[in-house]
């Protein structure tokens, strides 16, 4: 019985060590990964506020058509009571929306193309090393 006392006491002594060191680790971790953190708070995107973000990134683009839902609506009526002049504005925005997603689309390819290339080279080149090993 005493010997059953004594492993139990054993056990939970070196339990609750295990325990400490554990916690002391964690904490090391934790103060380590704090202080090693870049935070910039000073940076001016931060003092924007979101709004003015969203605002900023909407108006980037120089096109005639509506940019938010609002001005979308605006434009429906004012044209609410001219049917054929609606559908001309409509094409003319959805022309204007399909070439900037396009000029978007074609810009895209092209980068992803040169990646392509520059990878396929790396990769030639990668190969030849290997193979004149």
């Amino acid at each position: 019985m005493i010997n059953l006392i004594s492993r139990t006491i054993a056990n939970i002594s070196s339990l609750l060590k295990g325990l400490q060191v554990k916690s002391f680790l964690a904490v090391v971790v934790v103060g380590f990964l704090v202080l090693t953190t870049n935070v910039n708070y000073g940076q001016e995107q931060n003092d924007k506020g979101l709004k003015e973000r969203v605002r900023e990134q909407v108006e980037q683009n120089d096109a005639q058509r509506p940019k938010t839902v609002g001005q979308w609506f605006k434009d429906a009526r004012e044209t609410e009571d001219s049917p054929g002049e609606r559908l001309q504005k409509i094409g003319q925005q959805s022309g204007e929306a399909f070439k900037e997603f396009g000029g978007g689309y074609v810009k895209g390819a092209k980068e992803t193309a040169s990646d392509v290339g520059d990878s396929a080279a790396e990769a030639a080149r990668d190969v030849s090393n290997k193979v004149g090993r």
